[in-house]
Parts: C-alpha cells; structure tokens; sequence
C-alpha cells in the first residue's frame, strides 16, 4: 500500500495516530486474539496485563483500547502525583 493511501486511514488523535492495525474475530465463549505482528509491534509478551479503556457515544460504547496496566499507572502517577502532593502539603 502507498504511503499515501495508507495514511488516508489514519486520523490524527493529538501528536499520535489512531488507525486499523488488524481485525479479530469473537469466539463463542467471547475469546479473541490479538495477532502475533501486533503484539510484537507493541512489545506485548506473555503474563503482560491489559487495562481495557472505553469511549461511549450516545449511550453505546464506539471505542475500546487495551493499555499496558504498567504504562496506565505510570500516567497515572504522573498525573495525580503532583496533585496528590499539593493537596497533602495544606
């Protein structure tokens, strides 16, 4: 594929870039697979733990993304622990 008309399936979300990487299928008892390439590409091994992140629109959810929980709480970290320690010094 182009690098033109990938990019075209790309839509910008701030500095970074939210596009298809791979589409799975549900089992009957609600079992997928993230693909080999895409668990590589994202440094994704065995035992790793995954938040799973949602974004609803008019009541439905439009958007689901899994989080590495270790990354998850580092941001987290970063975003309360400056807060967090505001709020204890009064």
């Amino acid at each position: 594929m182009a690098k033109k008309e990938k990019d075209a399936y790309c839509l910008p979300m701030g500095k970074g870039c939210c596009k298809v990487e791979a589409v799975v299928s549900v089992d009957e008892r609600g079992q997928m697979v993230l693909p080999k390439g895409m668990r590589e590409k994202a440094n994704i091994r065995a035992g790793d733990k995954l938040a799973v992140t949602s974004w609803e629109k008019d009541g439905e959810v439009c958007c689901i993304s899994l989080i590495k929980v270790e990354d998850l709480t580092d941001m987290v970290r970063d975003m309360l622990g400056p807060l967090m320690g505001e709020i204890l010094q009064k």
